[in-house]
């Protein structure tokens, strides 16, 4: 079984995915395989150069994530054509990482699962939610400015959209150990759900 989950932006899809993987379940985090492999690959970081010149290259040689951040989330062009560069790279290291256990568990973290029609990967998917505000103060946790969250959060489609997408939904306003509590029993129900 392979759950793909997604939601929004400081919604808590890497608390989730870690409670699965808590329980059993092989975990894919896809930002961290863009950060640790796509974006370090160097035909990557090549064609970014070549793009967007030295200036989001550092002195290593590797990609300078916030300066291609301010370049990406202020022109939809720009953001589509870095996605267009690295997301087939992205499908080929999920190809290979299931099939090394096909039968899974699996839980895959997909921040742009329904961006990218991703949804027949998936035996189900799984949407993680919570409130606006909720959402917004754990973007500033994390460092980001009001107005640089709502802009990374324009960027995404609507978490009433995902939500009324996805098989599942986990609300997570509360607890860790009510969100944790919701895995348990999505895992409880997954055998029926096949």
């Amino acid at each position: 079984m392979t759950l793909g989950i997604t939601g929004g932006i400081g919604c808590g899809k890497s608390s989730a995915a870690q409670a699965f993987a808590a329980r059993g379940f092989a975990l894919i985090d896809s930002d961290a395989l863009i950060r640790e492999q796509v974006l370090t690959a160097p035909s990557i970081v090549e064609a970014v150069r070549q793009r967007y010149g030295d200036g989001v290259v550092t002195a290593a040689g590797t990609i300078d994530r916030s300066a291609l951040a301010s370049r990406i989330f202020t022109d939809d062009t720009e953001r589509h054509w870095l996605e267009s560069l690295t997301h087939p790279v992205l499908l080929e290291l999920w190809r290979r990482l299931l099939a090394g256990n096909p039968a899974g568990p699996w839980a895959v973290e997909v921040p742009l699962l329904f961006e990218q029609s991703l949804e027949n990967w998936f035996d189900f998917t799984i949407c993680v939610a919570c409130s606006p505000s909720q959402q917004l103060a754990r973007l500033e946790q994390r460092g980001l400015s009001r107005t640089l969250a709502g802009q990374r959060i324009s960027k995404q489609l609507p978490l009433a959209r995902k939500i009324e997408l996805a098989d599942m939904v986990l609300w997570n306003d509360g607890s860790a150990a009510f969100l944790q509590a919701q895995v348990d029993h999505l895992i409880a129900a997954l055998p029926a759900l096949r």
